[in-house]
Formats: structure tokens, C-alpha cells, sequence
């Protein structure tokens, strides 16, 4: 536990004008983590002095983006199993105060109002129908084609709550749903564009990567077959390669988040944001290496 008493002493010694003094309240502060979160932003609403307020800011902005970091480091190192929990990471660092209980709940009710209506016996392209009947017809989601690089795209809880986003935050949004109604649907690491695909697991074999169709999440729920994913590499001039065409890993989708930010974000002339967000890519890739 910290004492409120010295960290109150501290914070009120952020505004030193002597370098050193300031360095080091800064990193003791620093070191309390989280803790110290409420102290400072309590300061920062009673703070005058424009030179502590931006100080404190930027102290509160150094101790959250130090714990997304392990944060991150942790759902990789452990599996990156669960995408969900990835991607609500990504979205603390825009919205560090994030209620993530609301999130997974929005997610819930979509998932519920699809299974409601979900016959046993569904073929596969009667559930892709019915889950894109409760998506974009009665949710109303669809692909911001006005504002295509706004990074608002890229972030979970802005999507579900203007019902916009891009390639793949629609897409992660769509196969999470998908995934736990038990509907193999999962990404596909397309150049310029990120698909769905629908696997049938029986079907998987050496020669057979068991892929039924594949599900444009962007253009509501449209279904393609291979030829078409053919044609759009040609266009390309890109040459056949295995992972333009199978479910790509979790860790891949999130990378790919991450570099969709780091074009908004330099694309808006943030250079600050595009640093972080690079160290956040270099995490990924650090794991990777390991």
C-alpha cells in the first residue's frame, strides 16, 4: 500500500524547476504504478499551473501505457488465445479508462439475439445468413466508407457504439460472435483487405485446408468462393501464397490492428502516437522471436 501523504508531497514537487529534483519525483511517482493514478488525477483537477497539469497528464499517460505494455506482453507470452481479450488491450490505449464489462456485454446481447433465432440444423450458409441478418440489418453495422482512416475504426468500443469500422474491426467483432456460437469463422490475412473464413474442421487434410467460402465482414456479410480470392491477387500481381488463403493466427490480427493505427495515426501527423503504437508492434514481434 502507498502512503496518500508522501504521494500528495510528491506530486506537489512535480513543478520543481530544478531538473533534478523533477526527475526524481517523477520516477518515484513512476514507480507506485497504477496506485498513484487516482492521486494524480485528483491533483490534476485542482492543479492552476499549467506546467504541473501537463506534467501530471503526462506522468498518468507514462504509467498506463507502461502497464498495456506488460499487459500485451502477457496475452501474447500466454497463448494469445483469446482475441477478445487482445484487442481490448489495443483499445486501452486510446481509452485507458475503458468499462471492458460493457464491451463483452454488447458482444453477449449480439450473440444472444443470433442464437435466439439459430435452427439446429442450420447448414453453414443458413447460419453466415442468419448471423448477417442480426449484424447489419438489426444492429445496423457497416464499413465507414466516408471516414475509411479514422483510427475510431480500429477501436472495439467505438465500433460497437457507432456501429462503423473497418475491414477488420468488423471482422473481429463478427467471427467473435461467430466463435462462440461454436461457428468455425476466423480471419484471413488478406493484402489491402482482411476476409473471413468459414472451416469445416472434417474437411481439413493435408491436401485440403477446408475452407467452405469465405465472408466479406465489410460489404455485409457477402459470401466468396477461392476463384475470387484468385482474382483479387492477380489484381494485385501478387503470386500464390498459403496464408492469403487460411485463418491466420490471433497475434497476426492484432499486429495488423496496430499498423492500420500507426498509418491513421500518421496519416493525422501524430508522431507521438505512432512511436508508441510502433513499440507496441515491436512487442508483438519481440514474442515472436523468442
Amino acid at each position: 500500500m502507498i502512503n496518500p501523504t508522501e504521494v500528495n508531497s510528491l506530486i506537489r514537487l512535480l513543478d520543481d524547476p530544478d531538473s533534478e529534483i523533477y526527475e526524481h519525483v517523477y520516477n518515484k511517482l513512476f514507480s507506485y504504478g497504477a496506485e498513484a493514478i487516482t492521486y494524480l488525477e485528483s491533483a490534476f483537477e485542482q492543479a492552476f499551473d499549467p506546467i504541473l497539469q501537463e506534467r501530471i497528464a503526462n506522468l498518468v499517460h507514462e504509467i498506463q501505457f507502461s502497464n498495456l505494455k506488460n499487459d500485451l506482453k502477457l496475452w501474447n507470452q500466454s497463448g494469445a488465445f483469446d482475441l477478445l481479450q487482445g484487442i481490448l488491450v489495443i483499445n486501452r490505449y486510446q481509452y485507458p479508462d475503458l468499462d471492458e464489462q460493457k464491451v463483452i456485454n454488447q458482444i453477449e446481447a449480439i450473440k444472444r439475439d443470433i442464437w435466439i433465432q439459430m435452427m439446429n440444423e442450420a447448414s453453414p450458409k443458413e447460419q453466415i445468413k442468419l448471423i448477417n441478418h442480426v449484424f447489419y440489418n438489426i444492429y445496423g453495422f457497416s464499413g465507414n466508407t466516408a471516414n475509411h482512416l479514422d483510427p475510431q475504426n480500429s477501436y472495439l468500443s467505438q465500433v460497437l457504439e457507432t456501429k462503423k469500422g473497418n475491414q477488420i474491426s468488423l471482422a473481429i467483432i463478427y467471427s467473435i460472435i461467430a466463435q462462440k456460437l461454436d461457428i468455425p469463422v476466423y480471419g484471413v490475412n488478406l493484402p489491402q483487405h482482411f476476409i473471413l473464413a468459414y472451416l469445416d474442421e472434417s474437411m481439413q487434410s493435408e491436401f485440403e485446408s477446408g475452407i467452405l467460402f469465405y465472408i466479406n465482414a465489410f460489404n455485409k456479410g457477402f459470401l466468396f468462393g477461392r476463384r475470387d480470392v484468385d482474382m483479387f491477387l492477380k489484381q494485385l500481381n501478387l503470386k500464390f501464397d498459403k496464408q492469403f488463403y487460411e485463418p491466420c493466427s490471433n497475434t497476426d490480427i492484432i499486429k495488423r490492428v496496430l499498423r492500420n493505427l500507426i498509418s491513421a495515426y500518421e496519416n493525422l501527423g501524430s508522431a507521438e502516437k505512432v512511436r508508441e503504437l510502433n513499440e507496441l508492434l515491436q512487442i508483438m514481434d519481440d514474442a515472436r522471436g523468442e
